[in-house]
């Protein structure tokens, strides 16, 4: 379910919130500086009760965050692979102008990019105590420790891991979905829930920033099995898709989400009888880290802070279950580039929802205005809070989303248009076609908007940094065959 048609599901769900008022004033405290609360989710795409991105996923808990605050319902990733999504969200800056585009490089090897004070640091030169778990910026050694002060660890990251694999794929030893292990409180997504709840309880003589990074749903999807069983496979509902979906995209553009990849091929998990377990196994992730969110929520409000705290929710990208007949991130459709973005807190309206383009990088803007920082010149992002006051301001700006210099995806609020480094393109109209099933490039009743996002591809990329892994190996094995 997508744009276009999940805003009844969207208002049943956050019915019991306040919808009586358009604009809401968003003021200066006179007491103490407000606090942040930085939720980052790992992989977690549409697939929470508010987006209606899967019909059966529960997610009460983010979904009460909905009810309490606004819920960005056309938000977009910069880039549908961990490392530089994340790095735009700390530097608010486009990869086209960091250089960052896949796996690595970090943000200090950018010189752009480390000329932008990162946000941890930014708050904490401002006063504030800033502290953190779990993934936040990129899990690469070293990088949350260089970045945020008083990092506390990753707690396991991606572990625990069963001695052999559960699953029948035999690629990446990431790759891998099943009910493990036994109990919640073996998971690191457990343990750094209770780290926060912990941290809400102590003083503070200072303004916080906080930061809570969970890796579920990213792989390996395991979860124990009381979330398994909130999902069985006699009635579980697989995306929708259509036979012959990538018939009119370019070889390009197949290319670039296919070749040198490490997920298991759309064709291996049918043949293989592993789409349901998939799906499966993802939902229950989904229940599973949201449940640890509500933790979280739980403990601002029962303590000191719940009063004068920001809450930004997120997650760094998108990810296909079978759309576009893949199973991983790293696309510039929707299902890879469409994230979950909820902000709640002081004076903040409360179960609203706006349905402008709006990107990842404006958290960092906007949490400055939040606090009343001053603006930072050199941001790409834009504040969010003319919006937070008006769901109906006046908003020119438009979601981009690249892999890789070359291939960009601009979303306005009701189209989705696709340029690749060959320079073929792909379009599309959600208020007809939600599912991206239909490429309308080529119709001629679309020109002029067509040409209105086309002009919003940048002139100006840095050139790719780093090198190595797979997301540089994809882009290099694709411009090699294609060109």
């Amino acid at each position: 379910m997508k744009k276009s048609n999940y805003i009844i599901l969207i208002l049943g769900i956050i019915l019991t919130a306040s919808f009586g008022y358009k604009k809401s004033k968003i003021e200066p405290k006179k007491q103490d500086k407000p606090n942040v609360l930085f939720i980052a989710i790992d992989d977690l795409n549409d697939w929470i009760g508010v987006l209606g991105g899967h019909p059966q996923a529960k997610t009460p808990d983010m979904d009460r965050m909905a009810q309490r605050g606004v819920l960005f319902s056309n938000a977009h990733c910069q880039a549908p692979v961990c490392n530089p999504s994340r790095a735009s969200v700390m530097t608010s800056l486009y990869p086209s102008t960091s250089g960052i585009y896949f796996l690595n490089p970090d943000i200090v090897e950018s010189t752009v990019a480390n000329e932008n004070r990162v946000m941890p640091k930014r708050f904490q030169q401002e006063g504030y105590n800033v502290f953190a778990a779990g993934k936040i910026f990129h899990n690469g050694k070293g990088i949350n420790e260089t970045h945020i002060p008083n990092y506390a660890g990753q707690f396991g990251g991606f572990g625990p891991m069963p001695e052999q694999k559960i699953s029948t794929y035999p690629g990446h030893p990431l790759w891998d979905w099943g009910v493990y292990p036994e109990r919640d409180d073996q998971m690191p997504d457990y343990e750094i829930a209770s780290w926060a709840e912990k941290k809400l309880t102590e003083k503070q003589d200072q303004p916080f920033w906080m930061g809570v990074g969970f890796y579920r749903p990213h792989v390996p999807q395991f979860a124990p099995q009381k979330w398994f069983d909130m999902y069985p496979l006699e009635s579980l509902q697989l995306p929708k898709t259509i036979t012959g979906d990538l018939d009119d995209i370019s070889p390009y553009g197949i290319d670039i989400t296919r070749l040198k990849h490490v997920s298991p091929a759309f064709e291996w998990v049918v043949e293989n009888e592993e789409w349901k377990p998939l799906v499966q196994s993802y939902l229950a992730c989904v229940s599973f880290v949201d449940e640890q969110v509500g933790r979280v929520l739980d403990a601002l409000d029962n303590g000191d802070y719940g009063d004068n705290t920001y809450v930004v929710l997120f997650s760094d990208h998108g990810f296909h279950l079978g759309e576009k007949e893949r199973f991983a991130k790293r696309s510039l459709w929707e299902d890879g580039a469409r994230v979950p973005m909820i902000i709640m807190g002081p004076d903040i309206p409360e179960g609203k929802v706006v349905t402008k383009p709006v990107q990842l990088m404006d958290i960092y803007p906007t949490l400055l205005e939040l606090c009343h920082l001053k603006p930072d010149p050199k941001h790409e992002g834009n504040s969010l809070v003319p919006l937070l006051k008006d769901l109906d301001a006046e908003w020119p700006h438009y979601a981009r989303t690249c892999f890789g210099p070359g291939n960009y995806a601009i979303i306005s609020e009701q189209y989705r248009f696709i340029q690749y480094n060959d320079r073929t393109e792909e379009f599309y109209d959600h208020k007809v076609d939600p599912h991206e099933w239909y490429n309308a490039i080529d119709k001629p009743e679309y020109a002029e908007i067509i040409g209105k996002h086309r002009n919003q591809v940048p002139k100006k990329r840095h050139d790719i940094l780093g090198s190595g892994s797979t997301g540089h190996e994809s882009y290099e094995a694709t411009e090699k065959k294609n060109n």
